[in-house]
């Protein structure tokens, strides 16, 4: 017998659980699979982002959005990285083609909106979705869950990876899997020398090895769990919000 609460989590889901059910939206998270500095596991990106989807999904189903969080990809680009060892690289055409599999099984079953769930500095989805979305009649968008609230509300020194930020949620979500603090390095990091990069309008790849010697970006050493409940309640908030807005519009209605 089916539950009145829309079944949210496709992995936890039985075939049972889906009669008479209706999707409006698939978010499918994405992670990657990389070292984060000293203390924090190499699938980082991977719980916090499968949480991340899984909790904003049950919310947003609690107002009957009709939203299915997908497994999670655990393979991000991690090219700058290869050569840490056990740092799995997916490059950017390997993403279109599951994507493009993912797509035409969510064609299959009738789900008409597709939010990729990033979790990963590496990856970058915009011009994937640019390619897809010219054929596709799946409505294709992507959001970035650390870009979802201003992180200096809730850090003192934010960073951009294995930080005080990740750090806290990871103490949050999978304390069990975090090393104690005392075996993280500060997440020093070296900026590369041009004046063009330092400035920003110039980009190349960060050479991780170079660049992070910890391969930590932002000093982890005052997280807190409970700093990263409080991030983490912020976020799952604003995402379910979206995810109900993006399932109750229409595509030719997304504009005002």
């Amino acid at each position: 017998m089916s539950s009145t609460i829309t079944p949210s989590v496709l992995a936890e889901t039985a075939l049972a659980d889906l009669t008479d059910r209706t999707y409006r939206v698939a978010i499918l998270p994405w992670g990657a699979t990389e070292p984060h500095n000293q203390h924090l596991p190499y699938g980082t990106d991977i719980f916090e982002t499968g949480w991340i989807a899984a909790e904003a999904a049950r919310r947003a189903n609690t107002r009957g959005a009709g939203v299915i969080a997908l497994p999670t990809v655990p393979f991000g680009v991690n090219t700058g990285q290869l050569a840490i060892p056990l740092t799995i690289n997916m490059n950017p055409s390997t993403q279109m083609a599951i994507l493009r599999d993912v797509i035409d099984s969510l064609i299959h079953h009738h789900i008409p909106k597709l939010l990729i769930l990033n979790g990963h500095g590496g990856n970058d989805f915009k011009q994937i979705i640019r390619e897809l979305q010219n054929d596709c009649p799946v409505f294709l968008c992507t959001a970035n869950w650390y870009r979802t609230v201003p992180l200096r509300d809730y850090f003192a020194v934010p960073g951009d990876h294995a930080d005080e930020m990740e750090t806290s949620v990871m103490m949050h979500i999978a304390p069990e899997l975090v090393r104690p603090l005392s075996v993280a390095g500060n997440g020093a990091t070296r900026a590369l020398s041009l004046s063009g990069f330092r400035e920003g309008w110039a980009w190349a790849q960060r050479d991780w090895p170079l660049a992070a010697p910890d391969t930590g970006a932002g000093d982890p050493h005052a997280a807190t769990a409970e700093k990263g409940k409080r991030y983490l309640e912020a976020v799952v908030t604003r995402l379910a919000d979206f995810f109900v807005e993006l399932a109750e519009t229409s595509p030719e209605k997304m504009y005002k």
